[in-house]
């Protein structure tokens, strides 16, 4: 079965606690991953950014609305403890305990969410009401940021798409500088096209006496995809320049038979299709600007620390 919702997960985590006892929330996690069988591979499941699994993120978005209606508590960091209330719904509820129930059961939940949503940006409140949401705050602000991610990866490719090749060349060079290739000196890179140097549109010299040097050839495609005849004209370039390294960037994609030709020859051919280049780009800040930045914040532990 799919990983359970964060709303899901919280009668199950309020059960879990139903002996009134404190109770350690690693247990009331485990517990909530037993009731629903969650698999080794689902409980390994990360979110986007990496930092946390995601059945885990939705155990702890479901104890912070939980605590949020008074239906448990925090005694201590990592501890938690149902309330009076808590018990009260787990007797109404024999299903499921959603945020449309705790609307109905804690005055203070509904003060939270209601000022929750008038002050979250637009940003946080793509999904129009949790009440639907499928997804904890935290899912729902990777996963528009990953939205926005791909839509600027698609406007950016639009965008060198008009560009003229000479423009395209030089990007290729500037993106490798970025990327940190060639970092002993500004002057590392430089655009060959202007020269005919034999298919060979840029050049990166790995140290100073340009004893190791990364060659590039860009194609501008709009729509073509970058054959195999293309990928063996750039490496019989590199075969009479005897370089050893090569780089071959396009704003397009590239066909299996090249793909397959690059797995089998001895010389290292790196690829990089429309996709890359522009995740690439927007990693290494390159034809992009940041235009807003959200600080998400957490308690500091160690200056409520008695030690």
């Amino acid at each position: 079965m799919a990983t359970p919702d964060f709303q899901a997960c919280m009668r199950p985590l309020l059960n879990s606690i139903s002996n009134g006892q404190v109770s350690s929330f690693n247990d009331a996690y485990e517990a909530v991953c037993e009731h629903f069988d969650v698999t080794p591979e689902e409980k390994a499941e990360r979110l986007p950014s990496g930092k946390q699994t995601k059945i885990r993120n939705r155990c702890g978005w479901a104890r912070t609305y939980l605590k949020k209606a008074k239906l448990l508590t925090q005694p201590e960091r990592g501890l938690i403890q149902i309330t009076p209330l808590g018990l009260v719904a787990l007797q109404q509820r024999s299903d499921r305990i959603d945020v449309k129930y705790l609307k109905t059961i804690s005055p203070e939940f509904v003060e939270f969410h209601t000022s929750k949503s008038k002050s979250s940006d637009t940003l946080l409140t793509s999904v129009k009401d949790d009440t639907d949401a499928l997804s904890d705050p935290t899912e729902r602000l990777e996963q528009a940021h990953q939205e926005l991610q791909t839509s600027l990866a698609d406007d950016l490719l639009e965008q060198i798409k008009r560009q003229t090749p000479e423009f395209f060349e030089k990007l290729v060079v500037e993106l490798m500088l970025a990327m940190g290739y060639g970092g002993w000196s500004e002057q590392a890179g430089q655009a060959t096209q202007y020269t005919n140097d034999g298919g060979i549109d840029g050049i990166i010299n790995e140290d100073p006496l340009g004893l190791d040097t990364i060659y590039l050839q860009a194609k501008r495609y709009t729509e073509n995809a970058v054959g195999r005849p293309d990928i063996q004209a750039f490496v019989g370039a590199l075969e009479m320049k005897r370089a050893r390294k090569g780089v071959f960037i396009t704003t397009s994609r590239f066909s299996r038979d090249a793909i397959d030709y690059v797995n089998m020859i001895e010389k290292r051919v790196v690829l990089i299709d429309g996709t890359q280049l522009a995740e690439l780009m927007i990693r290494h800040n390159l034809g992009v600007t940041v235009k807003e930045t959200y600080y998400i914040k957490d308690i500091d532990t160690d200056y409520f620390s008695d030690n």
